[in-house]
């Protein structure tokens, strides 16, 4: 089923998803994935999720860094299929999303949810006390945000595009050495980073929902 171009429509399909058998594609050519994150993003770790949990085990993953490019990707048959959030549990809709959605017409193949658990990571040897700013994708923010309020709110919150991208970032000098992120635990050793605290999601259980779009 195509989905519509109108988000009232789209949003309906959400809530109420096609059943889709999942299809095995071990035997298969390997198959385009794009994320809408960098290397070491959450919807890094939700693609790989989804093709371990559905035994899909020839893919490659294209990390397109928004919902926007993952869509329009798949507009152009340069993917498969596309990774990328839609809801959380604590933070609501992704807008970012919604908005995409109504831009592109795709299918739903698949919906299905990951625990996604919050770190706040630092250039190495960096004092707490130096930290002026605090940045991630709006999502994390959100879900971060009675966590920032009691213990920085003192510091500047800078919506980045990605949560792996502001890791990457900070870590190659494109952000201010006093801004810390917030972003997946990968991105600790991916980047050369310092966990300053581990699970700050202001929920102990703090679920994202993630979409599988293709043609």
């Amino acid at each position: 089923m195509a989905v519509s171009k109108s988000v009232e429509e789209k949003w309906r399909v959400i809530n109420h998803p096609p059943c889709k058998k999942i299809i095995n594609h071990n035997m298969m050519n390997k198959i385009i994935i794009g994320v809408s994150g960098g290397v070491g993003s959450f919807s890094e770790e939700a693609a790989n999720y989804y093709c371990q949990k559905n035994k899909i085990t020839g893919y490659e993953l294209k990390y397109l860094i928004s919902v926007e490019n993952v869509l329009a990707s798949l507009d152009n048959s340069a993917i498969d299929q596309g990774v990328f959030p839609i809801e959380n549990s604590n933070g609501g809709i992704v807008v970012e999303a919604v908005y995409a959605m109504a831009k592109h017409q795709f299918e739903i193949k698949h919906i299905f949810e990951i625990d996604i658990r919050h770190n706040l990571l630092a250039r190495k040897n960096i004092n707490p006390s130096e930290i002026s700013a605090i940045a991630s994708h709006q999502q994390a923010l959100k879900q971060c945000r009675m966590y920032l309020k009691r213990k920085w709110a003192d510091v500047e919150l800078i919506e980045y595009k990605d949560t792996a991208e502001a890791a990457r970032d900070i870590a190659e000098g494109r952000l201010s050495p006093s801004t810390a992120v917030i972003a997946n635990r990968v991105c600790a050793d991916m980047y050369d980073l310092e966990i300053l605290e581990e699970g700050i999601q202001d929920l102990k259980f703090n679920f994202t929902s993630f979409i599988v779009a293709t043609k």
